[in-house]
């Protein structure tokens, strides 16, 4: 007899991994049909409990919502009449209280002594001229003018010079108002001024007036009022102002 077996074992039986396997598919085709239904009622009702992502989700922290409530009108309003009678009270008076006046039998003799006006600082005089025959810049104009001039001096007759001179009032129908200094016309001396009113000589009385004025524009001297003529001798006002002693 041969020393060798030939006796060979049973192989195994493929059964048992079969059925490993089909286990494994069905629960895969379980597990994808739970899916797919999952996915299904989802798609259908996003607002379900089981989509943990909802579209609107509701926040519990959140402000509420304001809610507008339209403006009502008020109801119509009916006025109710209504009547008084004031009482109109009287204010109450004040008696004076009678004072007694003082009664002298005696005459007085004191006599009441009045307070002197206090004189301007400055005195003007006026003079009225034939200009081209006084003044020399004017010799050619002979009757073809019209104006004031002057000087300004103090009381030893010292010309002062930078002192202001104005002219107001009306002439030939209109407003004047002109300003200058003493010492701009030296023909009328140091302290010369001058005014040209016009170039025909008219006639007119108290609508102009000269003022002599300080630094401040305050006056030193009273309103000279003065007088014009249709003449050619008197075409010229000269006015001279000098200080009181």
């Amino acid at each position: 007899m041969s020393n060798y077996d030939y006796n060979e074992p049973p192989a195994p039986k493929k059964g048992s991994s079969l059925k490993l396997w089909d286990i494994l598919t069905i629960l895969t085709l379980v597990t994808t049909l739970c899916i797919g239904v999952y996915f299904i009622l989802v798609f259908v009702s996003p607002n379900s409990p089981l989509n943990p992502l909802p579209p609107n989700p509701v926040d519990p922290n959140a402000p509420p919502t304001p809610t507008i409530t339209p403006i009502q009108l008020e109801p119509t309003w009916t006025a109710t009449p209504f009547s008084a009678t004031e009482t109109a009270t009287l204010v109450p008076t004040i008696t004076l209280v009678p004072s007694a006046t003082p009664l002298s039998l005696i005459t007085p003799s004191v006599t009441p002594t009045f307070t002197a006006t206090p004189k301007a600082p400055f005195s003007a005089s006026v003079n009225i001229l034939q200009s081209d025959i006084t003044i020399p810049h004017l010799q050619s104009l002979a009757c073809n003018w019209q104006g004031v001039g002057g000087s300004v001096v103090d009381a030893n007759n010292s010309d002062i010079i930078g002192m202001v001179i104005r002219i107001a009032g009306r002439y030939s129908g209109k407003t004047v108002n002109m300003t200058t200094v003493s010492g701009v016309s030296p023909d009328y001396g140091k302290s010369g001024f001058e005014f040209v009113l016009g170039t025909v000589p008219i006639a007119s009385k108290d609508n102009l007036y000269l003022q002599l004025l300080d630094q401040a524009g305050l006056p030193l001297a009273e309103n000279v009022y003065i007088d014009t003529f249709n003449e050619c001798e008197k075409n010229l006002v000269l006015v001279r102002f000098k200080k009181n002693r």
